[in-house]
């Protein structure tokens, strides 16, 4: 989901309160930043924008870190985005901030630069990954769906809390190794489904889920005018709805991942329309469910693919 169209309400630097609202499908909501104790002596202070990465800082940090996450949780709209004095005060003091990048949480950079945190060392998860956008496309900016790029990730976030507590940074280095293990069989989930699903179409609501899809050998069979206005919360015109109802009324497809943390008026025709022609709905989020790991979410997510694949 982009994002970097922000509609900036208030930044009153002096009282601590920076107020960014990410504009996109769904309303508005002012979610409570998931935390971890204040940090203590010895603990590396940590600040996330969603809980996905801050999960994976504790699994690399354990309790030698201290994260905070802004957004954090499933029934939070993430295309919508208030912040509070406390993430102000948070931001201040991390010593390691992690951001999406790629026009997906700007509000990141808004916010750091009216903290005054200029030591602290950010991580890029889109420039870590690499990933760039194809000739004529737009980035898939949701690099948390790709597991090559998250483990590229897990190395970048050792290195950058063993810089912040040298004393630490072979338990950093340790703890990293352990959870791109927990990467490998994942991966080999998708090859396997990419083995036996050969090639079979799907739909989608929004690009989300699209480097899980394309890693599991995938094809996705969305018109791009309907995901893309989606995305951007634009209107989707009446032939592109269409075409997309067409996928399921005609069998076209073998099932829909749809992206269950933000919906509209075309997102539920076409799930509807999915349910109704007997076509499996896979859904998916942009943030981790409440008492999932990520590892246990991702893995939740191949199974329920995999599963509707099979039916």
């Amino acid at each position: 989901m982009t994002i970097s169209s922000l509609r900036t309400s208030s930044l009153l630097v002096l009282a601590g309160l920076a107020s960014a609202l990410l504009t996109g499908c769904g309303g508005s909501s002012s979610p409570a930043a998931s935390a971890d104790a204040s940090a203590s002596p010895g603990m590396v202070a940590v600040v996330t924008s969603t809980n996905v990465y801050g999960d994976i800082v504790r699994q690399i940090g354990g309790d030698k870190v201290a994260v905070t996450s802004f957004i954090a949780g499933p029934d939070q709209d993430p295309h919508s985005y208030e912040a509070n004095p406390q993430n102000q005060l948070a931001l201040s003091k991390a010593k390691v901030i992690i951001e999406n990048g790629g026009g997906y949480d700007d509000f990141m950079d808004r916010m750091r630069d009216a903290s005054g945190n200029t030591s602290a060392r950010v991580l890029n998860a889109v420039e870590v990954s690499g990933k760039t956008a194809r000739d004529g496309e737009e980035l898939n900016e949701h690099v948390w769906y790709d597991f090559p790029s998250v483990a590229r990730l897990a190395d970048s976030i050792a290195a950058a809390l063993g810089e912040a507590d040298p004393s630490g940074a072979t338990a950093f280095t340790a703890g990293a190794e352990s959870f791109k293990r927990k990467l490998t069989p994942l991966e080999e989930r998708e090859a396997a489904i990419a083995r036996s699903a050969k090639g079979a179409a799907v739909a989608i609501t929004e690009p989300v889920p699209l480097y899980m899809i394309e890693a599991c050998g995938l094809v996705n069979a969305t018109p791009e005018e309907f995901s893309e206005a989606v995305e951007e919360g634009g209107d989707v015109a009446p032939r592109v709805l269409r075409d997309t109802l067409a996928l399921f009324t005609g069998k076209k497809v073998r099932a829909l991942v749809y992206n269950s943390q933000t919906s509209g008026p075309e997102t539920e025709k076409v799930r509807e329309a999915a349910t109704g022609n007997g076509i499996p709905v896979v859904p998916v989020t942009e943030t981790l469910p409440p008492g999932e790991d990520y590892i246990g979410w991702m893995t939740a997510n191949l199974d329920t693919l995999e599963k509707a694949l099979g039916r």
